[in-house]
């Protein structure tokens, strides 16, 4: 049914129009749901089914400008883009290489933290990786996606790079598949099923001008990450989108408010005098007059009035008070609309305690993990891959055909965040200690919640005991698993 009536609204909207208007009547008596009525109160909501590229595209482009312009101008938009590069990625990720030889792990950890420099993994050498990830992140929050394609240039440590781009240069004029068969929308092209194969990329220089055609660059070589919500979604949409009206107001509301505090503060003196200016029996000629368009009200103003003016204030009722209220309702609005904590955004910790701080920030977690989740499988582990391949192809890692053969054994690896600080270190430390204890964690969990490789931990112990028995100190080293203290050195 509803296929006809898109079908007689383009054929004939007058008809389509009264046809509605006689179902609304007829969906009035029902009432089967009250949100489905156009009673009084639903009476201007209109709605409709749509694909997910259908209802995006047109709007994409706008809401990507103003979520953009709130980035640069407005602190309560960067206060809700913040929470998640701090938490998502944070001080980025060590690698812990898995492979079956330990030797090559760590030859394959060495090359990987050189690599991540500003000078080997990006084309342009303005960016370490984990700047990278953090810039993600962030366009990812207002743009909607992030867009990064792999080039292969001699120079470097390796002859692989990243290329960052904006998702703009996606060049939605391009409808000429790369391959017959397929189909291009939004400048991605797609194969039967809807899944990407290719990207068409605009070619300009920086100032914007073009008069390139656009390249085409495999799947294989391009992160595109976004988040899909719908099955039929092919393209980003700003993941703030739900939001920026909100902030808009928000923000007009500061504004206004802080306009009126500053005219409220201003103290000034306005003369009123009986007569024109000129004295008894003189006639001041109008162009003698004050023009109050031209006066600004000011701190230590003194200006005069024209004869038979007078001052009227208009004085709203708010109060800073109430300004304050309404600012922290629609905070936490944006907040929650955001899936985190208003405590995260603001930074306003006057209403907690150790108890809802804590519950607040595991709460976080659960939302701040998936996208962390999201940001290993599709940017860390896809580079990852590819930062193997070169170093195999060049001969910088002396694996041979044994990684074509089985490349996952080669490629087997985890990756370690950089750990936080806790509100209350002590309670944090005995929990792992009754938590190791009661054989809930293993040492390697603890050190791994703090970002560190075992093996270097390890390692860096043994370094400690063999300094101290060399030099004759007699000290208590953590020892692991209940070994035996003997002397000056403990037993592992």
């Amino acid at each position: 049914m509803s296929n006809g009536m898109d079908i007689l609204k383009y054929i004939a909207p007058k008809l389509a129009y009264k046809r509605q208007a006689w179902r609304n009547a007829y969906d009035e008596q029902k009432r089967n749901y009250d949100a489905g009525t156009f009673d009084r109160l639903n009476r201007n909501w209109y709605a409709f089914n749509e694909s997910a590229e259908t209802t995006d595209r047109d709007y994409r482009d706008i809401v990507r400008a103003r979520s953009r312009d709130l980035e640069r101008n407005s602190d309560i938009m960067n206060a809700n883009i913040y929470p998640w590069i701090r938490n998502v990625v944070g001080k980025g990720f060590t690698l812990e290489a898995k492979t079956p030889d330990e030797t090559l792990n760590t030859q394959i950890e060495k090359l990987w933290r050189k690599w991540c420099k500003k000078e080997n993994c990006d084309v342009t050498r303005m960016q370490s990786l984990a700047e990278m990830a953090r810039m993600a992140v962030r366009r990812k929050k207002v743009d909607g996606a992030a867009l990064f394609v792999k080039c292969y240039t001699p120079d470097g440590l390796l002859p692989f790079k990243l290329q960052a781009l904006e998702v703009d240069e996606l060049d939605g004029t391009q409808f000429a598949p790369h391959t017959p068969g397929n189909r291009v929308v939004g400048g991605v092209e797609y194969n039967s099923y809807n899944r990407p194969v290719g990207y068409w990329i605009k070619q300009y220089d920086i100032e914007g001008y073009t008069t390139l055609a656009p390249r085409y660059v495999p799947r294989e070589n391009v992160i595109f990450m976004f988040s899909k919500t719908r099955p039929s979604q092919i393209r980003e949409m700003p993941e703030m989108a739900a939001t920026i009206s909100r902030i808009k107001e928000t923000n007009g509301y500061i504004e206004a408010a802080s306009m009126k505090e500053r005219i409220a503060a201003c103290l000034s003196v306005f003369i009123k005098k009986v007569l024109p200016s000129g004295g008894l029996g003189v006639q001041s000629t109008p162009g003698e007059k004050n023009d109050y368009g031209k006066v600004e009200l000011a701190p230590g103003l003194i200006t005069e009035l024209n004869a038979g003016d007078d001052i009227q204030v208009v004085n709203p009722g708010a109060s800073a008070t109430d300004g304050s209220n309404f600012v922290k309702l629609m905070s936490r609005l944006i907040a929650a609309g955001q899936g985190i904590s208003y405590e995260a955004t603001s930074r306003d910790l006057s209403e907690a305690n150790y108890s809802s701080a804590r519950q607040a920030m595991i709460e976080d977690e659960e939302q701040f993990e998936p996208e962390q989740a999201k940001l290993l499988d599709e940017f860390y582990d896809e580079v990852y891959k590819s930062f193997i391949e070169s170093a195999v192809l060049t001969g910088t890692l002396d694996i041979g055909s044994e990684y074509w053969t089985d490349p996952d054994t080669y490629t087997e690896h985890e990756w370690n965040k950089k750990p936080k600080k806790w509100i209350d270190p002590l309670k944090e430390a005995n929990g792992n200690k009754v938590s190791l204890e009661s054989g809930q964690k293993t040492l390697v969990d603890i050190w791994a919640e703090q970002g560190k490789d075992y093996k270097t931990v390890i390692d860096e112990l043994k370094k400690i005991q063999d300094y101290a028995a060399e030099v004759g100190l007699n000290t208590a080293l953590p020892y692991l698993g209940g070994g035996e203290q003997d002397g000056n050195r403990t037993e592992i």
